[in-house]
């Protein structure tokens, strides 16, 4: 409590007690608290400005050398107009003089200089039908071509018209009549040997050299290709050649929609068993997309082409390539297996298990050698069993000798009949063996029934007890090997072909799939 005191003037005050002189103490120090805090937060402030402000001086100055840098490109260019008028000026001369020298004789090319000369012609006379039908017809020579093409290009006035021009006939809609072969090779052959002719010799990728009037034109072609894939059912029946051809038209004229990344991952998806889907998928923006498309694969049996992604985006880690590839071989033994039940046609029934198991091994032993897997997944017992099924297959296909009993006899022993009619069209073709399928998927496929989904482990065929390590390769020592019985018999049906190893890809993402 306070003292009282009494002033002279006869009235009583109370002195200052401790309790209220603590609370002003505590309010002091409070206020000293809050003053340092202050203190230190605007010199915080301070702190980040100046180092804001050096970040900013630093941009404005490489700013400066960039402007500079461009400034004196711009001039460099400026000063070369003249030299490049007179080049362009060379070339329609060159294109004159070609155009009064040429005849309807067919020129023999033999060697890669007469190739050039050949190409270079077509270019300096902007005969781009001509030059689409000369490339078009010599798929034999393709590598030659690869060469010579941008060098025969760059003779061109406006190159990349003339390229539009010279798959017009194929793309974006096939024009001929008879659309027999599949020219899609041509057409990314072309369009990729543009992209070095198109690149500013002085600004490098970040210019391109194609008009408005070009890029719009490109723009239109692929609106219409779309506009096509959707009248002929839509992603699900476009052809993968064609999907090849649009991506690279996209990228080599830079044309590339940001809405459009979900339809460009669909048609990627649906054609993903091509090996250079996943450096296109890469080129038009989906690397973000991949791990989601991976799981895609994979949840549709694919897990060879999943295989390819993976390496492609370095997610190896997540996604574990070996443990794919044994479940491919599994999937592959069960969809065999599944064929086998078929007791209505049993020896088609061999042939195409058969079949499907030769694929499978094929295409996984071609994984395991091109991305170095042979320490965590020997091919040996692969190959054995391979090796297995191609002699017997061969032996199987050998003719066998002809006789009495191997042709239809009348009533009377008095000779052969001749073959049954079919129906009543003429020249029809009658056929001995059952219908063959109606689609058979690529090697890096498995064609499952609806609503498969991979699941638990599928044993050998005709041994439905599990192996000793359920997570064995059906192919290893531990696994039952299918048996070869009863003999297989192969009708007369062709032999499977089997995609071709792919090269390196050319400049950023070209590579053609026609190796």
């Amino acid at each position: 409590m306070g003292s009282i005191t009494i002033s002279d003037s006869g009235e009583s005050t109370q002195a200052p007690s401790l309790d209220e002189f603590q609370r002003q103490t505590s309010l002091m120090t409070s206020c000293t608290l809050l003053w340092k805090e202050l203190s230190d937060h605007f010199t915080s402030l301070e702190e980040t400005l100046m180092k804001k402000s050096d970040a900013m001086k630093d941009k404005i100055k490489t700013l400066d050398t960039e402007t500079k840098a461009s400034l004196v490109s711009l001039e460099e260019r400026e000063a070369t107009m003249d030299n490049s008028l007179a080049i362009a000026l060379k070339k329609v001369e060159a294109a004159l003089q070609a155009a009064a020298s040429s005849n309807n004789k067919e020129e023999e090319v033999d060697d890669s200089d007469g190739l050039l000369f050949k190409l270079k012609s077509f270019c300096l006379r902007m005969d781009s039908v001509g030059f689409g039908a000369f490339v078009c017809g010599r798929k034999k020579e393709i590598e030659s071509l690869r060469v010579q093409i941008p060098l025969a290009l760059a003779e061109c006035a406006d190159p990349a018209r003339f390229v539009l021009e010279a798959i017009s006939e194929v793309f974006p809609v096939d024009k001929r009549k008879l659309c027999m072969t599949d020219l899609s090779w041509a057409c990314v052959l072309v369009l990729e040997s543009l992209i070095p002719v198109m690149v500013d010799p002085i600004l490098g990728k970040s210019r391109v050299l194609v008009t408005p009037s070009v890029r719009k034109n490109a723009k239109e072609i692929a609106d219409k290709w779309k506009e096509n894939l959707d009248l002929l059912g839509g992603i699900e029946n476009v052809k993968p050649p064609d999907v090849h051809t649009f991506f690279q038209h996209l990228l080599t004229f830079g044309i590339v929609k940001q809405e459009d990344l979900d339809f460009y991952r669909k048609l990627v998806v649906g054609s993903a068993w091509r090996k250079q889907m996943p450096k296109l998928a890469l080129a038009l923006g989906l690397a973000d997309q991949m791990p989601d498309m991976i799981e895609e694969l994979i949840s549709r049996g694919q897990q060879v082409d999943a295989v390819h992604f993976i390496h492609e985006v370095g997610l190896v880690d997540r996604f574990p390539p070996v443990c794919l590839l044994k479940s491919f071989l599994k999937d592959a033994k069960k969809a065999a297996t599944t064929i086998l039940e078929d007791n209505n046609n049993s020896s088609r029934a061999v042939f195409l298990a058969a079949r499907k198991e030769l694929s499978a091994l094929k295409a996984v032993i071609k994984c395991i050698e091109e991305y170095k897997l042979e320490a965590v997944f020997p091919p040996e017992n692969l190959k054995k069993r391979l090796e297995q099924l191609e002699k017997v297959k061969v032996e199987k296909k050998r003719p066998a000798a002809a006789g009495p009993a191997n042709k239809r006899t009348r009533a009377s022993n008095v000779g052969p009949m001749p073959p049954a009619k079919a129906g009543r069209i003429t020249n029809a073709y009658v056929s001995s063996f059952p219908a063959p399928p109606t689609f058979v998927r690529s090697p890096s496929h498995t064609q499952y029934p609806a609503g498969y989904a991979v699941g638990p482990p599928v044993y050998g065929l005709g041994n439905r007890s599990p192996p000793t390590n359920p997570y064995a390769s059906p192919y290893s020592p531990e696994a039952t090997a299918p048996p070869l019985s009863p003999p297989l018999s192969y009708p007369g049906t062709p032999p499977m072909h089997y995609p071709t190893a792919y090269g390196a890809y050319g400049p950023a993402y070209q590579q053609a799939y026609y190796r």
